[in-house]
């Protein structure tokens, strides 16, 4: 399904919703530990920023194994999808004389079908990159905004 320019312009404006969502959500969540997680530390400063830099941190760890979970998946999905295109194609060989048009059809479709999921398993890990380290810088800045 070919996307016309007002359906590509709308994917584009949900994609940066959701970073954005997501990054004021991971603010939120890294504010909320750094002041409510310890009352007794409000009166102290010091012990809040330690306990802000730890919130920090365990995000960044969290953030970074999630992402590894998520290539992971991804990785997966584009070798299941390449796997049903060549299962796909060999069933039309088989079902079809030698070097009939259908076959030729069929392995033409597999390949570009492979192609596209390398394509979009590219594309999909490299949004995954951008959105951790858009995560990680936004945690850097809070911590270093209570550093000073």
């Amino acid at each position: 399904m070919k996307l016309n320019y007002v359906t590509k312009q709308l994917s584009t404006v949900k994609r940066w919703m959701a970073t954005t969502l997501f990054c004021m959500l991971a603010i939120a969540f890294v504010w909320q530990g750094a002041f409510l997680s310890n009352t007794s530390a409000m009166a102290a400063p010091t012990a809040t920023l330690i306990a802000s830099s730890d919130a920090g941190d365990k995000v960044q760890e969290k953030t970074s194994k999630d992402a590894g979970r998520a290539k992971n998946f991804i990785e997966d999905t584009k070798n299941k999808v390449k796997d049903a295109a060549k299962n796909n194609a060999s069933k039309v060989d088989q079902a079809t004389d030698n070097g009939s048009f259908v076959e030729r059809k069929a392995k033409r479709d597999a390949a570009t079908i492979q192609r596209r999921a390398d394509e979009d398993a590219a594309r999909t890990k490299e949004a995954v990159d951008n959105t951790k380290n858009v995560v990680e810088r936004t945690v850097d800045n809070i911590k270093d905004a209570f550093g000073k």
